[in-house]
């Protein structure tokens, strides 16, 4: 069973790591991004991005590990201040970073009191000519609808503080439509791998488990 860490060429000139729960290591030939970062190795990476302030999406030991002096670290309104050079974005703005081109989203609870609206967020990450969406902790939420052509899309399916394996592949067969779906947010504080599978059994898209 997949326990994070391993790494899958999903589209030529992508590799992605999923390291664990929502921390995901994006790398080209020209820029390293970690997503979410939360008790990853300290290999230096060029573009941090936290969708919000919880402890196991903004491990700020973990950020200290793998900043570099030019290293750019964006994040939602919720987190820590404290994190020296921190850029923060709110949905619906766009940065250039890197040669990459940073769009933040909607994520949040509908009927939950976890992640409220305008808080967290998602991304969009344009990259080697293909749209990478990082969706943070949500729900399936309306605004997924609008988000244009995705090619990679990574989707928390554990339940609880997200939405479910359930939820999350109707999210990926009738709003998203993506080339390649992969689950993420199981394995360490909530969900399990079997969260995973049936998400993988119900999307109607190829689904990569990392």
């Amino acid at each position: 069973m997949p326990q994070g860490g391993d790494i899958l060429p999903v589209i030529e000139g992508i590799m992605i790591e999923r390291i664990k729960q929502s921390t995901i290591k994006i790398t080209t030939r020209s820029v390293k991004i970690l997503i979410d970062p939360f008790e990853a190795p300290g290999d230096p990476v060029d573009l941090i991005l936290i969708t919000h302030n919880h402890y196991d999406h903004c491990d700020k030991e973990c950020i200290e590990k793998v900043r570099k002096k030019d290293t750019v670290i964006i994040g939602s309104e919720t987190c820590p201040r404290e994190i020296d050079g921190i850029e923060i974005m709110k949905p619906n703005e766009t940065r250039e970073i890197h040669g990459v081109r940073i769009e933040s989203v909607h994520a949040y609870n509908l009927n939950k009191p976890f992640h409220r609206k305008g808080e967290c967020l998602g991304y969009v990450i344009n990259i080697e000519g293909k749209r990478v969406y990082h969706a943070g902790d949500t729900d399936r939420i309306p605004e997924m609808k609008a988000l244009g052509d995705i090619d990679i899309a990574m989707l928390p399916v554990g339940g609880k503080y997200t939405m479910d394996a359930d939820e999350a592949a109707a999210a990926v067969n009738e709003d998203i439509k993506p080339k390649v779906a992969i689950p993420m947010h199981y394995g360490d504080v909530v969900g399990s791998s079997a969260d995973a599978y049936r998400f993988k059994d119900l999307c109607e898209t190829e689904v990569v488990i990392l």
